[in-house]
């Protein structure tokens, strides 16, 4: 059932972090589809809010898209790329997915754990982003059964600017209390014809990162501002908590599309 108050999750901090927040993404420009087509998707571990530093991907653990109930493993279409930043390169991937049926396709990927050497620890951040075509909803509610995901309690792919967005923080299916999300959104969009980005609409705000926490069954809610794509990662939030012998920080990302009203 959808909680109705939200205490300290409906409260959004500037935390006392540094404004570079890791975000892994899973993106394609268009994520309401009127006809079939072939999806060209960009996986890249970036600051889109910032338009800043990228980072190396390794292999991702696994990439899919569930439609309807079933899952496809789209692990072989995915490419190696090259992705530039404004100040610099990193390894990506980019994948062209076919979508023909109405309906939610929810996209998973688990990426190879990224060592930060500037903290000492191991990121995994395991994201969730949608398509839908038709206009019908069918799978965007439903878990993946990940080892840490949010669980989006708004339709994601057409939430509307000025309204809030609810998710909740699930490891392996159990609410996790909290749990501190960053917020970022994609002032830099990336353009999968040149592969770099866009020119930034937005600039991060003053104070650090943007942050909710979740509420005692793992709720949170925040106030969608702005147009465009909004993301959400719980830090820590995973069941994994060390990689290679060093500390693990295996987060869940979530990503949705918020519309203005016309």
């Amino acid at each position: 059932m959808l909680k109705t108050t939200f205490s300290a999750a409906a409260l959004v901090l500037a935390a006392a972090v540094p404004a570079q927040a890791h975000f892994q993404l899973v993106y394609t420009p268009e994520v309401n589809l009127e006809r079939p087509g072939e999806l060209p998707f960009r996986l890249i571990f970036w600051h889109p809010f910032e338009n800043g530093h990228v980072m190396d991907m390794g292999t991702p653990e696994s990439f899919f898209v569930a439609h309807k109930g079933a899952r496809t493993d789209l692990a072989d279409r995915l490419s190696p790329i090259t992705f530039h930043g404004v100040g610099n390169a990193a390894a990506a991937f980019a994948a062209t997915v076919p979508v023909k049926r109405n309906g939610d396709y929810v996209f998973g990927l688990v990426p190879a754990p990224y060592y930060e050497a500037s903290e000492d620890i191991y990121i995994q951040q395991i994201t969730k982003s949608f398509v839908n075509k038709g206009g019908m909803p069918t799978d965007w509610a439903d878990p993946l059964g990940l080892p840490t995901e949010i669980v989006p309690l708004n339709r994601p792919t057409n939430v509307i600017a000025g309204s809030t967005f609810t998710g909740r923080v699930l490891a392996n299916g159990a609410p996790v209390a909290g749990a501190e999300i960053e917020i970022e959104y994609m002032a830099a969009e990336p353009d999968p014809d040149t592969d770099r980005p866009h020119p930034p609409t937005a600039e991060p705000m003053p104070g650090g990162a943007v942050v909710a926490i979740s509420d005692a069954e793992g709720y949170f809610t925040f106030g969608i501002p702005k147009a465009g794509f909004w993301g959400f990662a719980a830090l820590g939030s995973g069941p994994d908590t060390e990689h290679e012998g060093k500390e693990l920080s295996q987060d869940a990302v979530l990503w949705i599309r918020a519309y203005e009203m016309k």
